[in-house]
């Protein structure tokens, strides 16, 4: 695969003309130049319609990224800037993980509930975990070798790496969304049906609090705040972020951000958040006073990304349009 078609070039510089001219691509804040520019893009195949969640492997510098419509998983290498393998044959894979101890890559499948197993370096199917209907998100726990899966009608499984197998559930009013794991084992859930957030003890796996979110709904996105012991989240109606203590849930700040957003994340180096939005959006929010300090424009339906600190890149999935292919686009933060 060439690293660039013609188009592809075409949208790049497209897309750097508007990020630098438009009056659209800063807001807020003036910043020169943006805080996000977009360094590269990555064309994806022929990968038709909605792109779901990534996860990277450090080592060897690749993107897994679950292209839910095309049921399919994509692994990107980041230095050769192509496709190194797909993964085929999935039902609608949702969230993806993976664990370096055991080197093993997990997917999650909407469609069918599973969450397999593929072995690297080559990905070879290495076992399937059925859980019995929307398997979505996927979180690793790196120290403790487990998987945490969101799934059902309102479930995180937990599965051990080791034996791969479920091994405990610890049950939700509703289905979960993004979940955070904190470093004292806790779980904190986005639980948008049931219109609040959960917090449990993966040690213990009971659910141990319940946090109201009042008048707001559709909490999707979430990113916790190590530092200043807090819960950031994303909700669409009305499009705004959330910020929770940490300890008692009690609401610390809120502001306006783009809608549509699936996912959200802390460049602590910086002091920032990136916020991807569907409605065509990156927001840059400063991580003290959660101001808005850039709009950095996309492209529409360009909700998931990943932000990656030992790489210091946010990537952001670009679905196919009738004049582009889909592709994941680069940003580099500035300074």
């Amino acid at each position: 695969m060439k690293r660039a078609t013609t188009s592809l070039m075409f949208s790049l510089v497209v897309a750097n003309a508007v990020l630098f001219s438009s009056p659209r691509a800063v807001t807020a804040q003036a910043s020169n130049p943006p805080p996000l520019q977009l360094e590269s893009t990555i064309a994806l195949g022929d990968v038709r319609g909605r792109i779901d969640h990534m996860a990277a492997d450090l080592n060897r510098h690749r993107l897994f990224v679950a292209e839910l419509g095309n049921d399919t998983v994509g692994i990107i290498d980041l230095e050769q800037h192509k496709t190194l393998k797909v993964i085929p044959g999935l039902k609608e894979p949702q969230g993806v993980g993976y664990l370096q101890a055991t080197d093993t890559l997990y997917v999650a499948n909407g469609g069918d509930g599973s969450l397999q197993l593929y072995q690297g370096p080559d990905y070879a199917p290495n076992g399937r975990i059925d859980l019995g209907s929307d398997a979505d998100n996927v979180r690793v726990d790196q120290a403790h070798q487990q998987i945490i899966v969101g799934y059902g009608s309102g479930a995180l499984a937990i599965i051990d790496a080791v034996t791969r197998s479920k091994v405990a559930e610890i049950p939700l009013r509703a289905h979960p969304e993004s979940f955070q794991l904190d470093a004292a084992g806790r779980a904190y859930v986005n639980v948008p049906n049931a219109r609040s957030i959960a917090v449990a003890d993966l040690p213990s796996r009971k659910l141990i609090a319940t946090w109201s979110i009042g008048g707001t709904l559709a909490n999707f996105p979430m990113a916790l705040d190590g530092q200043s012991k807090r819960v950031l989240v994303i909700f669409r109606n009305p499009a705004k972020l959330g910020v929770f203590d940490m300890r008692d849930g009690s609401v610390v700040a809120s502001a306006e951000v783009c809608g549509d957003a699936d996912d959200l994340f802390i460049d602590a180096k910086r002091e920032r958040i990136y916020v991807s939005c569907g409605a065509g959006a990156v927001d840059v929010v400063n991580a003290q006073s959660y101001r808005r300090i850039a709009r950095i424009p996309t492209v529409a339906g360009a909700r998931t990304s990943l932000f990656v600190p030992e790489f210091d890149r946010l990537y952001l999935a670009a679905r196919a349009t009738s004049g582009n292919p889909a592709a994941i686009w680069i940003f580099r933060p500035t300074p």
